[in-house]
């Protein structure tokens, strides 16, 4: 049985719009029985507000089938590091995945006499982000914090165009901190081991509009890697590349016909 992985930023919808076919394929793979997840690296939000999201353009799914990258962080730290004072740069998505796991958050209102504190800087998508957030993290990290980031994106496609993301923000404090981030999400292996307790399945599609997160996270599973191209990366971006998808289509509604040509119907 094949199981699909969909990113959601340039695949599912651009901002607060659809793309065309979004929700057909999602009914297609519900009425056939055929499991899937979104795996998305955008931590803005949580499971809850991504489901919410999608309910309002028509898509309905379970917040099971939903996994950010900052749910992805706060699991594989919860998993493999002690419990630690923490200074999160990021969205309410984010820091609500940190409370989940009951690590303490150091807020803006203490960092100034708390940096020192800081035992992990945890760092993905800020659309608030001002330079205090940026001193205290550079701050803690070069007391010994250890510097996480949910995601390596330095852009996400939104409805007025291409964006800065988390992966800018990052550049940044390591160009400050000296230091490198332990990435998390997409193409990178920590977000694997969430996706294979949740996909139990013979075969993995990846339906991703980046090349250097979905696509190259495809090829370092062994999973089939399926480009659209109402995102971040163009054809011409392909050619330049090498990284190379196993199939290209226009939009995620062209994937519709493929899946009931190699499923039969």
């Amino acid at each position: 049985m094949i199981g699909i992985i969909f990113d959601m930023d340039g695949v599912i919808y651009r901002g607060s719009n659809p793309i065309d076919g979004a929700k057909e394929v999602v009914e297609y793979l519900k009425s056939r029985g055929i499991p899937f997840i979104f795996l998305t690296n955008n931590s803005t939000r949580n499971a809850a507000m991504y489901r919410e999201k999608l309910e309002k353009m028509g898509i309905s799914v379970s917040e099971e089938r939903i996994i950010t990258s900052g749910y992805a962080t706060a699991h594989y730290l919860e998993k493999h590091f002690e419990k630690g004072e923490t200074f999160v740069i990021g969205g309410r998505g984010l820091i609500e995945e940190i409370k989940n796991i009951g690590w303490p958050i150091i807020g803006m209102e203490e960092i100034k006499e708390r940096w020192h504190d800081v035992k992990y800087v945890v760092v993905g998508l800020d659309t608030k982000l001002t330079y205090e957030k940026l001193k205290y993290a550079t701050l803690a990290i070069r007391n010994g914090a250890l510097f996480v980031g949910t995601n390596p994106d330095t852009t996400y496609p939104g409805e007025q165009g291409i964006l800065p993301g988390a992966g800018s923000i990052l550049a940044a404090l390591k160009a400050s901190s000296g230091n490198e981030p332990l990435v998390i999400g997409k193409p990178n292996q920590p977000v694997y081991e969430i996706i294979k307790e949740k996909l139990k399945v013979d075969e993995l599609w990846v339906v991703g509009d980046r090349l250097d997160t979905d696509i190259a996270f495809a090829k370092k599973i062994g999973a089939k890697a399926i480009m659209v191209l109402t995102g971040v990366n163009t054809l011409e971006d392909v050619e330049k590349s090498e990284i190379k998808p196993d199939l290209i289509l226009p939009t995620i509604g062209d994937l519709l016909d493929y899946l009931k040509v190699q499923l039969g119907g």
